[in-house]
């Protein structure tokens, strides 16, 4: 099984040695409960890095909810045989003493991209990540990280970050994968009862129709609604947001010549669920 460490100092004496050798190291952040999503990430940066480390932290920052922290599944045995296949080199599984330990008081915020959609309907949570990250950067020493485009805001909150702060790594966004009737993996999806995920597809279902239907000319406005309609017919919860933004800024946009993404979030069996595409 691939090794797990657990401290900074172990890692960097791993780390150096391999930077010293000359090798290229990507990393991998997730916070555990690994499914495929995960780990074609890591098999993303086993084909361009000599050395990966996949770090599996649980981070307590960029929780708004007690009890969603307490629920996130942790199951660091069952990730690290896992990523054992691929293979990883390490798996880098600190307790939150070593990242966050007592007397630890900074916090790393970017600004705009972080404000709407998610940052609206979670403040502080991308405080949380952009701080974790930036740890994370330093601990790992990595020449590269790899995130998936499925959390599209997060990714370019961390692009971000790594602008504004020199940082110098490189940050490759990796397509999301999705499940065979469309939905996007997640380790929350197993949180949703059997009939709940038989017609989670739906949200996928109705963005990709929406701009589809953006594309042959319909409006924005009229499109969004029609998709939102659908999810609420789907018996889903609550639709939080299904908004059409610029990729780059997630500022609204009805210019159709620049890259535009519609990202989405809804409620499901009270398990939330969230989506993006290029439009």
């Amino acid at each position: 099984m691939t090794e797990i460490v657990q401290t900074v100092a172990d890692l960097r004496q791993k780390v150096r040695a391999w930077r010293a050798a000359g090798d290229l190291v990507g990393v991998v952040p997730t916070m555990g409960a690994l499914h495929d999503g995960h780990l074609s990430l890591a098999r993303r940066a086993r084909a361009e890095c000599e050395r990966v480390i996949t770090t599996i932290f649980v981070n307590p920052k960029q929780f708004n909810n007690p009890d969603d922290l307490k629920k996130y599944p942790r199951t660091l045995e069952a990730d690290a045989a896992l990523l054992s296949a691929v293979p990883v080199d390490v798996v880098f599984a600190p307790p939150v003493e070593e990242v966050y330990p007592e007397g630890f008081t900074t916090n790393v915020s970017v600004g705009g991209v972080s404000e709407p959609l998610e940052g609206r309907m979670r403040p502080g949570h991308f405080d949380g990540v952009a701080t974790v990250v930036t740890k994370l950067f330093g601990m790992t020493e990595a020449h590269r990280g790899y995130f998936g485009q499925k959390d599209w805001q997060q990714l370019q909150v961390v692009q971000q970050l790594v602008r504004d702060l020199n940082l110098p790594v490189v940050i490759v966004g990796c397509e999301t994968v999705r499940e065979a009737d469309g939905l996007a993996m997640s380790s929350r999806n197993v949180r949703l009862t059997p009939e709940g995920r038989a017609r989670a597809h739906v949200l996928y279902d109705a963005i990709t129709t929406a701009a589809t239907d953006i594309r042959a000319g319909q409006s924005d406005r009229m499109a969004l609604r029609e998709a939102a309609e659908a999810v609420r017919a789907a018996g889903f919860d609550r639709v939080e947001y299904i908004e059409l933004r610029d990729a780059g800024t997630l500022m609204p946009s009805d210019d159709p010549r620049r890259p535009r993404r519609m990202l989405a979030a809804v409620w499901l069996d009270g398990v939330r669920l969230i989506d993006n595409i290029p439009v």
